[in-house]
């Protein structure tokens, strides 16, 4: 990482990054069918597209078939693929949408010229009917759901942290609220303060950093279904194993443990994705809309880039 820019200037950047939305009602729940204005938004990366429907209920009341429709029965689509609401709105974008992010590391000469084709703002569909079950879990009335699937997986990267989940159980329940609200609100003083007691000291090591890979489908596999990767990734690269042990600790006693990259983590769990640790050559990875380098530290990188429930996402993006 950069020594000039702090993990703190990092962190901003990504709490102030947002996207402009252009949130249209489905047209079967229109009176108006396709006259209806569409609500235009800046939306923050790191929020959930359940917090809009409220205020998208509001906006689209009087052109709807179904007004008593309840806001928290509200879904959003793109080009027909109803997008997972317990995922960060950034993650989505980059997932269904995003354009190529250029990468000083690769080798594509046409990135350029996909900047200018940024598929934005981003065309949403809003429903507030016919929910796709097979897809999604139902809201509640008071939005209870969608909390508890954020402080679960709070308490998963609490865990993969730390070994053990005590940190977020032993928050108060007013922190626990707290922390969920700060997203909520983009408030990002209020979460540091919360955040700042699960997560261990740089002094401290992480056992494992919580990482999750979001993988490409191919073009023909007719799923709307996301194929995401995880497994525990320690901040150090293990000692080799076999006859290799003791050279590996012949260089550590010299030069330490060797941090564990984003290449390097990569290459472990897709080789046949990430050949090199250092070059990215077949795909590149993706965060908060930007290539990662393949060689920062990975528990930099979750410290300072990762979203509001402690997880860094990254999507796995083709070349070529």
């Amino acid at each position: 990482m950069d020594s000039k820019v702090t993990s703190g200037t990092i962190q901003k950047a990504i709490w102030d990054g947002r996207l402009p939305l252009q949130i249209s009602l489905a047209s079967s729940e229109s009176r108006t069918y396709d006259q209806t204005d569409p609500y235009l938004i800046s939306c923050p990366r790191i929020s959930y597209l359940p917090s809009l429907l409220p205020r998208l209920k509001t906006f689209f009341s009087s052109s709807l078939i179904d007004p008593s429709s309840p806001p928290h029965q509200g879904w959003f689509s793109f080009e027909g693929v109803p997008l997972k609401w317990h995922y960060p709105v950034g993650l989505l974008y980059d997932l269904y949408a995003g354009a190529d992010p250029a990468s000083k590391e690769g080798a594509d000469t046409d990135l350029a010229s996909t900047a200018d084709e940024d598929p934005l703002p981003w065309c949403l569909v809003v429903h507030f009917s016919d929910w796709p079950k097979e897809e999604l879990v139902r809201m509640d009335a008071n939005w209870m759901v969608m909390q508890d699937a954020f402080i679960n997986s709070v308490k998963e990267a609490d865990f993969l942290r730390n070994g053990t989940a005590k940190g977020i159980m032993s928050l108060s329940k007013e922190d626990s609220s707290g922390l969920w609200e700060a997203v909520c609100d983009v408030d990002l003083p209020s979460f540091q303060r919360i955040s700042n007691i699960l997560i261990p000291p740089p002094s401290q090591p992480f056992r494992n950093v919580p990482i999750r890979l979001f993988l490409p489908l191919p073009p023909d596999s007719g799923s709307p279904s996301l194929k995401v990767v995880q497994s525990p990734i320690p901040p150090f690269i293990p000692p080799s194993s076999g006859s290799s042990i003791a050279a590996s600790q012949s260089i550590l006693s010299t030069r330490g443990p060797q941090p564990q990259t984003i290449g390097s983590a990569l290459h472990s769990l897709l080789p046949h994705l990430f050949p090199s640790r250092r070059t990215p050559v077949l795909a590149k990875p993706v965060l908060h809309g930007a290539a990662v380098p393949m060689g920062a530290p990975v528990e930099e990188v979750v410290r300072c880039s990762g979203y509001g429930d402690g997880w860094v996402y990254i999507v796995i993006r083709m070349m070529g």
